[in-house]
């Protein structure tokens, strides 16, 4: 009863009865209008009419624009309206161009630091293009690797964490998606405000939509109180909005400029299995230090900058580490970050760089497998050639009907010969590639369309560094741990599940 009762009272339920009412209203209005007036309805209909047309001009994926087609066309006055609220990956006009000033401004600092290209020393052509490709389409350039830290579980993380903010002396970043109370983030939020006496910069960052369920309203006020700098992205509203699609799914932590970690991991206990809800939770997380963690400082105070409307002087934060050789480590990193609100899908592009160029193997983390055409041509394309591709999935899912529609791709990429396991022990949370022993990528980034188009996500591209091979046999680790989907399983499913299966393809991108 008490469980129940939670649920009636929270935000987020008051949220979505709020929202549901006002689209109720909304639909109703205008429904009974168009009956009763005729030019109303021939209006809408011209309307939807001309959104499907602007729709198939845009340069989105064709999955996307077909599902908003159906809906719209189907029911012009609730697929307008739900196209307004969630079909949009832009928030305004004035808010792209204010964060493009902002991007503009970030990048005039990264530019102009004292570090050695990477053109002259990366061993392999195809990894240049690839680097290449992210500092051109995301700003972020890459560095000679000052040392890396893979964490193969999210338990693994809390320790290093606290070990490197009781270090700190000047400032410290947080930013994450989910923040909830419970044995890990109190454990940081101990030592943080330990620091905040002691002087130390605090600010963070976490979204409101992600973290609706986990954090009262006032929790920013709560923080601001115990002399934190914080603030929520994009916070919930009940109105209807062209704002609330896009969310801020990056998990960044700076310390001083010297040390940063990223990863799949939120701040709840269910990260570092201190509670299990779907079984043994698997997720992975990087450290990193030297120069790459300007990269994360910046991608963090150009947040920062969106969220307040405050200009930073990002010499403050940034740290000019001078280098002498190719590499102090062996290897190259470059943390990246991607947009909704530019027109380059980064995040796709880095995973499709590395399909594509695949020589030998690829191992693949994800919790959910939503993946568009052009995904689904470089898996099924690479594994024709001969590349042995392994995608591990979750053998407990989070989200059942998420997991439904995952499965749904299964039997198109196992044709094509690619590998598909479920971790058995519980949920798989990771967002990993890592491919021939010379390229990785470790961050937020889902295989699946909100991941892909509409959140800003973070992530490590990694080349020719050590590290490499503890991914590489964390993923053979796992996949010892899981059970391969054998083709002969899928033909077995009965015909209503592939029928459902079906029409969660089509709405797919919507999901």
């Amino acid at each position: 009863m008490n469980k129940i009762l939670k649920i009636f009272t929270s935000r987020i339920f008051t949220w979505v009865v709020l929202m549901l009412i006002q689209i109720v209203w909304f639909v109703a209005l205008f429904y009974t209008f168009s009956s009763s007036i005729s030019w109303i309805g021939r209006t809408i209909e011209i309307l939807a009419f001309v959104i499907v047309l602007t729709i198939v001009n845009k340069q989105n994926n064709p999955s996307y624009k077909l599902a908003w087609t159906i809906v719209i066309l189907a029911l012009p006055v609730l697929g307008i309206t739900l196209y307004a609220l969630f079909g949009s990956s832009n928030i305004t006009k004035k808010n792209r161009i204010r964060l493009a000033k902002m991007h503009e401004h970030t990048l005039s600092y990264l530019n102009n630091q004292t570090w050695i290209s990477h053109k002259n020393c990366m061993r392999s052509r195809g990894a240049e293009k690839q680097s290449d490709y992210i500092t051109r389409w995301s700003g972020f350039p890459a560095y000679p690797n000052g040392g890396l830290r893979y964490f193969s579980s999210g338990e693994e993380v809390l320790e290093p964490i606290l070990e490197d903010i009781r270090k700190a002396k000047e400032f410290i970043f947080i930013e994450f998606f989910i923040v909830q109370k419970g044995f890990f983030f109190d454990s940081i939020l101990e030592e943080l405000e330990n620091k905040v006496k002691e002087g130390v910069e605090v600010r963070f960052l976490y979204d409101d939509m992600g973290s609706v369920a986990t954090v009262g309203h006032t929790f920013d006020e709560e923080l601001r109180k115990k002399g934190f700098k914080c603030y929520k992205f994009n916070p919930l509203k009940p109105l209807l909005s062209v704002v609330m699609n896009n969310r801020d799914h990056r998990k960044i932590i700076v310390i001083d400029g010297i040390v940063g970690y990223t990863g799949g991991f939120n701040l709840a206990d269910e990260y570092i299995n201190k509670v299990q809800r779907f079984g043994y939770w698997k997720d992975t997380g990087l450290r990193i230090e030297g120069m790459a963690v300007n990269n994360m400082s910046a991608m963090f105070l150009e947040m920062w900058q969106y969220t307040t409307g405050v200009k930073e002087d990002l010499s403050k934060y940034l740290r000019d580490h001078t280098v002498s050789e190719c590499s102090v480590e062996k290897g190259y990193v470059q943390p990246y970050a991607d947009s909704p609100l530019d027109k380059e899908k980064v995040g796709e592009s880095v995973y499709l760089n590395i399909i594509n160029r695949a020589k030998d193997y690829i191992y693949i983390f994800t919790p959910y497998l939503i993946i568009d055409n052009e995904m689904m041509t470089a898996l099924c394309n690479s594994a024709k050639s001969g590349v042995d591709i392994h995608i591990v999935c979750p053998g407990i899912p989070d989200k059942k009907l998420i997991y439904m529609l995952s499965q749904s791709y299964f039997a198109q990429l196992m044709q094509a010969g690619v590998h598909i396991h479920l971790f058995e022990p519980g949920f798989i949370h990771a967002k990993n590639f890592v491919c021939d022993d010379v390229i990785a990528t470790v961050g937020t980034i889902n295989l699946d369309y909100r991941s892909l188009y509409m959140h800003f996500e973070c992530g490590v591209w990694i080349y020719d560094a050590d590290i490499i091979n503890e991914i590489k046999n964390d993923a053979l680790k796992t996949m010892e741990l899981s059970k391969e989907i054998k083709m002969d399983e899928i033909m077995r499913q009965s015909w209503l599940k592939s029928t459902v299966q079906g029409l969660l393809r089509l709405f797919a991108p919507l999901m």
